[in-house]
This record gives structure tokens, sequence and C-alpha cells, in this order.
């Protein structure tokens, strides 16, 4: 996310299935959208193969507090607060490919997303100015997928064009992690969406190695890419430690971030290095712990954000699961955990547009959020309904009042989100 200088401390009255989900095995809730065979009766296998899945989800986070601008300051997902709202209608068409087999394949995923959520995932010159109202419309993915058996037994997958960054625990399918809301860490210090191209290349089967190339964090080309430097990322795996139950993923990206309207000139090669280490540890069936650290440092806003996230997932019956979250997260400058007061301020911050927001100054939040999931099997055509209750509290750990519109060092907020699936 590019947050600027231009966001001066007074404003506070006026940013799964991803794009590599080969990434990881991970502990989180599996993703449980239904799939429709489009062409099941067709007589290409290839054809065969193309799945249809659809999934709707709401939800509200209430604030007892009722801030004056309405807004729960640090929040995306549930930035209004005491506001029921649509998050997402999503449609996906995917021919999957399975990087298991040694045989060239080509596939593809166009998913696109109706609701609140799309505001914080737009590409710049895609879909940005297309709605001004809350609930908006994005391609969320339109990516060509090739599994290719070179170099090694395990070979080589690629995905080309709108991608979901693959930084990060939370993702953006709602039934792929186990909260309404999202960590600071998810929001603040991951990107969201690219136009690019990603690789994952099996080296061992204990051992991939990851990288990519982009235009940057949310920008496309030309006069829709707030600077004229690309970014990339490189990382890796560690799969199947611990009898199986131990998968480690580490991400890290560079390259420039920030718009030439908010800082300058030299936003064309000030870096950005972001960093994320996250590991997947299932030690029974019925408990999966994951533990996050992620590390940014910006040289253009000379900003830095550190944060360590852990969750947990206990599975009380088949359909009840209780989900825990505990955060520590440092913004050293207070550029970084921004909430934007009006429908387009965040993709508008990006080319240091017009964006009112709610800033703080630097802070250490702590977060601790509750919740349980019930999912229970209704059948009957419906392959998934869920409903996520949670409460969650933060806090500003060093003394400073970010919440509430400035009032409050601490807030407490309940609600959750339903979803089904057809």
């Amino acid at each position: 996310m590019n947050l600027l200088r231009r966001f001066p401390r007074h404003c506070r009255k006026i940013f799964a299935a991803g794009a590599l989900t080969l990434l990881a095995t991970t502990a989180m809730p599996e993703s449980a959208q239904a799939q429709i065979a489009v062409f099941k009766t067709a007589s290409s296998p290839w054809l065969q193969d193309i799945v249809l899945t659809g999934l709707l989800e709401g939800g509200i986070t209430a604030n007892p507090a009722r801030p004056d601008n309405g807004i729960n300051f640090g929040n995306f997902l549930g930035d209004h607060a005491n506001q029921a709202q649509l998050n997402q209608l999503s449609l996906t068409l995917a021919k999957p490919i399975d990087p298991t087999k040694s045989t060239y394949q080509v596939g593809f995923t166009i998913q696109g997303l109706y609701g609140s959520d799309a505001r914080y995932y737009h590409l710049l010159g895609v879909s940005n100015r297309a709605i001004g109202d809350r609930y908006q419309l994005i391609p969320a993915q339109a990516h060509v997928d090739v599994h290719a058996p070179l170099l090694t037994p395990g070979g080589i997958d690629m995905q080309a064009g709108i991608l979901q960054a693959p930084m990060g625990v939370e993702v953006l399918d709602p039934s792929a992690r186990p909260f309404y809301t999202l960590a600071y860490t998810s929001q603040y210090s991951v990107p969201f969406e690219h136009l690019g191209a990603m690789f994952h290349w099996h080296i061992t089967k204990m051992f991939d190695f990851n990288f990519g190339i982009d235009t940057g964090n949310q920008t496309t080309f030309g006069g829709n890419d707030n600077n004229n430097a690309a970014a990339g990322y490189f990382g890796f795996n560690v799969n199947g430690l611990a009898d199986g139950k131990l998968n480690i993923v580490e991400l890290s990206r560079v390259g420039p971030e920030n718009g030439v309207g908010a800082i300058g000139p030299i936003a064309n090669t000030a870096q950005r290095f972001w960093n994320d280490i996250a590991a997947y540890y299932t030690p029974t069936d019925k408990l999966s712990l994951t533990g996050e650290f992620n590390f940014l440092h910006d040289n253009g806003l000379h900003a830095e954000t550190w944060s360590v996230v852990t969750f947990a997932g206990y599975k009380i019956t088949p359909s009840l699961t209780f989900n825990y979250r505990g955060e520590l997260y440092r913004d050293s400058t207070g550029l970084f955990v921004v909430s934007f007061l009006n429908n387009q301020a965040y993709m508008n911050a990006f080319k240091g547009g017009y964006a009112p927001a709610e800033s703080a100054p630097a802070t250490t939040y702590g977060a601790l959020t509750l919740g349980v999931t019930y999912k229970p099997d209704l059948g009957h055509g419906v392959r998934i309904f869920a409903l996520r209750p949670e409460i969650r509290f933060d806090r500003s750990l060093n003394g400073t009042t970010p919440f509430n519109d400035g009032r409050n060092s601490g807030v407490f907020t309940f609600g959750g989100d339903a979803m089904i699936g057809f």
C-alpha cells in the first residue's frame, strides 16, 4: 500500500485463492466455494475441467463508542461502524492445473467481484474510476496458468495477468481466512493486487523457489503507474517438515512503490523492501497454529513497520471451529496505518490525488481477535454456509489515541460475517 506524506496528522477530521495459491498448504480454513462443471458434456477433456464457483458474503463491525466520523480506524473491510454491508459477491471461472502431473498444462482463472471490499483491491487504470459508490466492481483475478515439466521433476508453475498478491497469511477470499476483519499486517504491510507474472519452481519435494515481476502494487502501465519502475518478488517454501505437519513460506519484495505525485521524482528510484515469513503447523487433526513475522522498510518515506501475528484454530466439532488471532504491529512514523474517509480515497492516494484520511502518530498497536466459525453441511446444492461472529480489542501500547476519531487509546468492536456459496 502506498501511504503518503501528504496526509498530515490534522486530517483526522476530514488502503485467496490468490495469485499464487500454490505458495503454501496452510492451516487456515479451506476454501469451500461450490464448483459447477460448465462444459461437463463437452468432447474436449480440457473443456470438461472448466468450473464455475460463486460466493456471497456480508458483514458488520459494531463499535459501541460510535466514532464521530463513523469510521472504525485501522479497519478496511469493516470500516463503517455499526453498518451492515455486502462485502463480496464473486463469480470465478477457472480451468485449474495440477502441478503434481509431469505434463505440460494450460489453464486460467477469471474472477469478478462486486461489493464494498472492491474499494481496496483495484488496479489503477482498470477499474478504479468505474464506480464511485461504496459497492464497486473489480476484476479480482484474470490470469493464464501454465505448468511446465522443466529443469526439475516437479517443474515450474506460472501465472501471468491480473494477480492477487501472494504475500501474507490472510487473503481476499473470506472462505480462506478465519476472521471477517483483517490484521494490521494484512492491510498495511503486504501488497494487494498486481499486473505481472509469478513463478513457482518445485526444486525438490521439500523445497520450492518463488519469483516474479510486476508493475507495482495496484498499478498498471503508463499514466496508471505512479512511478516508472517495476517491482518483483523472490522467496521460498519449505514443505513437509515435522512429519508433514509444518510448512514454512518466506517471500520478499523490492521495488519503488510511492507516487511521483506524492513525493516527487525520487519515487522512481526509492526502494521499498517487504519481507514476510509464515509457519503453518498442524499438530493434530483438530488444532492448527500459524505464526507470521513481517518487516517493511521504505526509503522514499523514510519509514518502516514490523509485526508479529499468531493464529490458532481448534475444531470443536466437524461444523464448529474456535479461532484466535493476536498481533503486535509497529508503525514507526504513522505513515502506514491510515483509514480513508470516502469511497475512492484509497486508490486516489496512489497517485497523490484527493484522499481524505484519518491518521495517527507513530504507534505500536496490539490487537486480539476471538471468534468461531459455524459451517454446517446444508446439502441441496449449497456447498458452503458459514457464520463467523467475532470480538476484537485493539489498543495503542505507547500512549497515542488513534481510535474513535482520535478520542481513545483502545477500541472494542464485535460483529462478523455470513457467507454462502453455491
